[in-house]
């Protein structure tokens, strides 16, 4: 079958009734859902898997036995178990072997979480930041202490509490503070101070960049978004995280770029297209200049 499309489904309703073919009547502002791997995954066809696509909410799951391969943008492994993954929104995902895997997921959206927090999602926990390491090799104990809350996650959904949104959004936040000391025992290197306004200034223009870059490609749009000066921001994103703003801006034009190549059959010039190239040339070009390849030898070896 021809890979034509990276999907996109805003909606936590529309993702379970499109692709995992769950015909329950959800609410189409369902926010929060937790689950088994097996549970969500009992209708896909397991000859196609899961298909490369992006959600408009995150998606954070446990595998605890099964083979999985995972492919995030344009890298793939395989899982091993008490591997944990976080999915955040608008990242390319896709798999094609689910069908005999066991463990938890959860899917949510920022807004759900919004009464609890104290700043941006990423601020509070790194691992939602594009760049971040997104996948975790848990070890037999930490895993066993997010799988009870998972346990309790799924047995508060299937509750009828009058405080069932409550309970949700606190042991949500309990998740994501264990999934956080088990993410600084690792990777500190990757976590910044968030106080500064310098940061602050940065996470916003990469947040802008997240959802922007396809259509700007210029510093100066997005400084006109964050209403500084275009050096203002340069020398911001310098002294935050050792790149120029436009490296920041092209690594997410790259990542795209390689995920329509490895996971679509579009022509090249019709990616260009998508991604807002004058023309197939200066996509070429581009691709050439960044990676040492040209977009047809990356798609060759996917």
């Amino acid at each position: 079958m021809p890979k034509n499309e990276i999907l996109t489904y805003d909606t936590i309703a529309a993702f379970e009734r499109i692709v995992n073919k769950d015909e329950r009547p959800y609410d189409p502002g369902l926010m929060v859902l937790p689950g088994t791997l097996q549970e969500r995954h009992k209708k896909v066809d397991p000859k196609l898997g899961i298909p490369a696509l992006r959600r408009g909410f995150h998606l954070i799951y446990l595998l605890l036995d099964g083979p999985h391969d995972i492919r995030l943008d344009e890298k793939h492994q395989w899982l091993k178990p008490h591997d944990l993954v976080i999915v955040p929104e608008s990242l390319v995902y896709a798999s094609g072997h689910i069908s005999e895997c066991k463990g938890f997921c959860l899917e949510f959206n920022t807004d759900f979480l919004q009464p609890i927090l104290n700043g941006s999602l990423t601020d509070q926990f790194p691992f939602f930041d594009m760049e971040a390491v997104h996948i975790i090799s848990l070890t037999a104990k930490e895993s066993h202490l997010i799988q009870r809350v998972f346990l309790d996650l799924i047995e508060v959904n299937e509750s009828s509490s009058r405080e069932k949104s409550q309970l949700l959004r606190d042991y949500v936040h309990i998740l994501l503070l264990l999934i956080r000391d088990c993410y600084k025992a690792r990777y500190t290197v990757h976590i910044q101070d968030k106080a500064t306004r310098a940061v602050r200034i940065t996470n916003d223009f990469k947040h802008l960049v997240e959802k922007n870059f396809k259509e700007m490609h210029e510093v100066q749009q997005y400084a006109n978004l964050l209403n500084i000066t275009p050096k203002h921001l340069s020398d911001v994103v310098r002294s935050t995280t050792g790149k120029p703003p436009h490296d920041i801006i092209n690594n997410m034009l790259l990542l795209e770029a390689k995920a329509l190549l490895t996971s679509t059959d579009k022509p090249i010039a019709e990616i260009a297209y998508l991604l807002n190239f004058d023309d197939q040339s200066h996509f070429s070009h581009f691709i050439k200049r960044k990676t040492g390849q040209t977009p047809l030898a990356i798609r060759k070896v996917r």
